[in-house]
């Protein structure tokens, strides 16, 4: 066997030769190019990694304390969360254009549309789906049931009597059963073309409350007036164990409502069931890796959502610090989503 014998010296005489005069310029010109792109590589990624989190915080509980809960565990990781007040349908396009990074509690029968219209223009994804069925519908308290002041409930069809629509009558209805909606922006005319779309229209008005503290507020004063109150509400909520009744409606199907393109005969009908998903912007996963991963195994079931919303709704605390409570009473279940 031949050795190969290499000489130190003609290999660097050799390079020198090759970089005097013009390559050496071209070398080094090529060395501070790719420092350059380096260090716009690096330093960009860190500095969009170091970009604040930004959560948006809606009108009801459950999703203020979840926002809350987030916030609290991304800082736990070492980034910084912004909470950012926001509307419901608007705040898809927001995190579509990167103005959001999230949107946590999607309902489906309710935020479906413009979720899944943000999401065919680009920009938003589907991270995911909470392991619950939720449910949003008008309803009254059990108390109106059991005082007997209208006869017939759940059944809708006892809101057909003038003498049931009476006892559910305030100063602001002109004479009419008041029908307490959530914020307008929640559902625009679906409860207004249903009242139509039933028949019922010329006994009960259609009321929109200002938020979900007011629909809260509303079963209070109306015990405390001892008339009756219809009122809209969701599941999985505080009221899941507070004695509340959903009223039934004609069955939902695909199309059924005006806004869907239904007719008057058929806008009457009720509300499907659905999932609560979660939405991110497209870009979320690369810009902070370890919070995207958390968000996609963040996944509460109905009680433990419920839960947020009493420990605000009824405990009285506020909502951050609620949101630490829940995170100290579930920690190895926050443990298990950060890994």
């Amino acid at each position: 066997m031949t050795e190969m014998c290499i000489d130190e010296n003609t290999v660097f005489t050799d390079l020198n030769q090759n970089l005097t005069g013009g390559n050496m310029v071209k070398l080094f010109k090529g060395l501070v190019l790719a420092a350059v792109v380096l260090s716009f590589t690096v330093f960009g990624s860190i500095a969009k990694a170091a970009d604040p989190i930004r959560i948006p915080v809606l009108n009801w509980t459950s999703q203020i304390v979840m926002a809350n809960v987030m916030a609290q565990i991304f800082e736990e990781q070492g980034f910084t969360a912004e909470l950012v007040p926001a509307e419901s349908a608007s705040r898809y396009e927001a995190v579509r254009i990167g103005d959001l990074h999230v949107a946590h509690e999607t309902w489906e029968s309710t935020m479906a549309l413009p979720f899944y219209e943000a999401m065919d223009k680009g920009g938003l994804i589907d991270a995911g789906s909470h392991d619950l069925i939720t449910f949003e519908e008008m309803g009254i308290p059990n108390w109106v049931i059991d005082e007997g002041l209208c006869p017939g409930l759940p059944n809708w069809e006892a809101l057909k009597s003038p003498e049931c629509a009476a006892n559910f009558a305030t100063a602001d209805s002109g004479g009419k059963g008041r029908w307490l909606e959530g914020p307008y922006e929640w559902h625009t005319d679906v409860m207004p073309n249903r009242l139509k779309g039933l028949g019922i229209d010329d006994l009960w008005m259609v009321k929109f409350a200002g938020s979900a503290d007011a629909l809260w507020a509303e079963l209070d004063a109306a015990k405390k007036e001892g008339r009756g109150t219809v009122i809209f509400n969701w599941s999985p909520n505080f009221t899941d164990a507070a004695g509340f009744t959903f009223i039934e409606f004609p069955p939902y199907f695909e199309g059924c409502r005006l806004e869907n393109g239904g007719s008057l005969e058929t806008t009457g009908c009720g509300s499907p069931k659905g999932w609560l998903k979660k939405a991110a912007h497209i870009k979320f996963p690369i810009t902070h890796p370890a919070a995207y991963k958390f968000y996609t195994k963040m996944s509460f079931t109905a009680p433990q959502i419920g839960l947020m919303a009493d420990l605000v709704d009824n405990q009285g605390m506020s909502h951050a610090d609620a949101a630490t409570k829940f995170i100290a009473d579930h920690r190895d279940l926050m443990d298990l989503w950060m890994k």
